[in-house]
């Protein structure tokens, strides 16, 4: 589990990020159009994995406009950013912000890739969400960076994110 803090109050994790040279774990998502998304949808392409909380924080609306920003500028590179938010909300945010270049996924229905990817957050305020964290995969679906955000409230690193691609 990591250790982690939300507005500077110690909170952990339910595990670990999937390791740097380690195959990213498969996941089952809901996309805006309700429709279910897994990793390998994305095979033979470069993945982000922006996970956050909740789209409707302000850090984390950052984060997603920031990697829409980036994604424009990436080749063969898809971003995913990761809530737990209702897909609706998702959708309803991407149309207010002009977000176009990123896909939302949401793991509201089974919190499984929350637990998969070692990033639900026990106990506290943000009891049962997703802590910040940034998880790259090469197209063969190998870690090839990751980041678990030691305050929540926070941004990542989006240069270390992108340079390692």
């Amino acid at each position: 589990m990591a250790s982690i803090t939300l507005g500077g109050n110690p909170a952990e994790t339910v595990g670990s990020l999937p390791a740097v040279g380690s195959q990213a774990p498969d996941f089952s998502l809901v996309a805006n159009d309700m429709s279910t998304k897994t990793l390998a949808d994305y095979e033979g392409k470069n993945v982000i994995l922006n996970i956050f909380p909740s789209v409707n924080t302000g850090v984390c609306a950052a984060s997603a406009r920031r990697f829409n920003e980036e994604a424009s500028k990436l080749e063969n590179t898809t971003v995913l950013c990761v809530s737990k938010d209702l897909p609706f909300a998702q959708q309803q945010f991407c149309a207010a912000e002009g977000i176009e270049n990123v896909e939302m996924l949401s793991d509201f229905k089974t919190g499984a890739f929350g637990q998969d990817y070692g990033v639900t957050i026990k106990g506290g305020a943000f009891d049962a969400l997703h802590s910040r964290a940034v998880v790259v995969a090469d197209a063969n679906g190998n870690v090839i960076y990751n980041q678990q955000v030691a305050e929540v409230g926070e941004e990542p690193d989006y240069a270390a994110a992108l340079a390692a691609l």
